[in-house]
């Protein structure tokens, strides 16, 4: 057999093939209609022109192929000459899956379209669309979850330039772009759970969800159950389809264990045993699941003194005090009460200010309930005054029970030639600014960076205190 000879058998056979292909097309579908160069209807079967209410196809021969079939794309096809492979086409009875494809002469010109509605395949298709759509809703409730899982919190949230404060910040994105567990210690209020955010948002795992859990707040016989999550019908009022538990939707981001001090013991053996292993099993199953969490812990109580009473695991703290953070009460931190205070202000949005003898009272407050309580006493300060400056008595009336510091008086600074409290901030303010200009090489940017403040904001109280660039 020649070339000449195997070229003619391709021709037979393809045009064997493109006739069978239309045979069983048309004979298998609800409907084949045919238009001319100007989408004339020229032909259509009985089963379609039924469909459209014509009792005899030849009814629609000569007619638009839209007055036939309403919203119909064969006059486009022709148009322009393209395909439309698969397509929705909306009918009387029910919508039908349709294909519609160009007829060319043989110099290549398009004379005319030929559409195809597949018979009885939107129901065969039904299970793929279903798929599809269950798929779709799975993804935008994944999304939806991350999204709800994302931090709020960054560093520059951490408000204060005290030497406390800026060590804390320190140490915590120090410990950012590590994957070692973090153990935030300090009394409640004083921004622990802020803290673990902007460590997260600072960290490779900042794309991933940041998931936190109470151990105080969750009671003991479901926490097991909250934490792990559960196998379908793992125990009697269980999710039939059972429940991923934290550490599962925190995988590949980071899990913050809130008062981690109230873990009871079981769970604590557990929780080593992720550290340690990196997997889990879910409450009821077998299954065993590979961890892939960052874990920041934090804790109000005394975790050596805890452990003395048997009531925390040695190992566990040992693994988890991987890098430690204290975090110092607010009366500990005193001078950042002028910034904090207009920080909560500006976040209440709230027009008030506080003047000078409001800024010393609230120095002279213990707030044993830290950052929290003076956010509560400012609030309520603004809520009942009638002025937008917030004096002395406005700050008293809010605060309620008050508790004075306790200050060592051989550790308190010494005014110098009885200057005032605002005189001796300034002072303060002009060391710590000319101190951290010094350490930066006179870096404006970097000085900015390391108190935790604005450039301009910087450039500001450079200016009001008389410091120079050059320093």
């Amino acid at each position: 057999m020649n070339d000449s000879d195997s070229l003619k058998d391709y021709q037979r056979v393809r045009q064997l093939a493109i006739r069978s292909l239309f045979e069983i097309i048309e004979q298998s579908s609800e409907g084949t209609v045919i238009v001319d160069r100007d989408a004339n209807i020229v032909w259509m079967n009985q089963r379609y022109a039924r469909r459209f209410g014509l009792e005899s196809a030849e009814f629609a021969i000569g007619k638009p192929c839209e007055s036939v079939i309403p919203g119909s794309l064969l006059r486009e096809v022709v148009r322009t000459g393209r395909p439309i492979l698969l397509d929705m086409q909306d009918t009387p009875k029910e919508p039908l899956v349709v294909m519609r494809l160009p007829i060319h002469d043989d110099a290549g010109t398009v004379i005319g379209a030929i559409g195809f509605a597949l018979f009885d395949e939107l129901r065969s298709l039904s299970p793929m669309l279903k798929r599809y759509l269950s798929m779709q809703e799975e993804l935008a409730s994944t999304r939806s979850l991350l999204r709800a899982r994302q931090t709020k919190y960054n560093f520059a949230h951490f408000i204060g330039t005290s030497a406390a404060s800026l060590e804390v910040k320190r140490r915590a994105r120090r410990s950012a772009s590590a994957d070692s567990p973090v153990l935030l210690q300090g009394e409640t209020g004083t921004g622990k759970e802020l803290l673990a955010q902007a460590i997260h948002a600072a960290s490779p795992r900042a794309h991933k969800p940041f998931v936190s859990i109470n151990s105080a707040a969750i009671p003991e016989a479901l926490l097991e159950a909250e934490f792990f999550g559960t196998a379908p019908g793992a125990f009697t009022g269980a999710d039939r389809k059972g429940r991923a538990g934290k550490l599962q939707i925190a995988q590949g981001g980071t899990l913050f264990l809130d008062e981690i001090g109230d873990m009871p013991l079981p769970l604590q053996s557990k929780l080593l045993r992720v550290l340690q292993e990196k997997e889990f099993e879910p409450l009821g199953s077998n299954e065993v699941i590979n961890s892939d969490v960052r874990v920041i812990a934090a804790t109000s109580t005394d975790l050596a003194a805890a452990i003395k009473r048997g009531e925390f695991r040695a190992d566990l703290y040992y693994r988890l005090n991987v890098l430690p953070i204290q975090v110092p009460a607010l009366r500990e931190r005193l001078d950042d009460l002028p910034a904090l205070s207009e920080g909560i202000l500006e976040e209440l949005r709230s027009q008030h200010e506080l003047d000078r003898d409001a800024l010393q009272l609230l120095a002279q407050h213990a707030w044993p309930g830290n950052i929290r309580e003076l956010r509560n006493v400012l609030e309520r300060a603004a809520l009942l005054s009638d002025d937008l400056m917030l004096n002395a008595a406005d700050i008293r009336a809010a605060i309620g029970s008050f508790s004075p510091v306790q200050r060592d008086a051989a550790n308190l600074p010494q005014p110098l030639n009885s200057e005032t409290f605002a005189q001796a901030r300034e002072r303060f303010d002009r060391q710590l600014i000319s101190a951290t200009l010094a350490q930066c090489a006179g870096k404006v940017d970097d000085a900015a960076r390391s108190l935790g403040l604005g450039r301009s904001t910087l450039y500001k109280k450079m200016a009001a205190l008389g410091i120079t660039e050059s320093l």
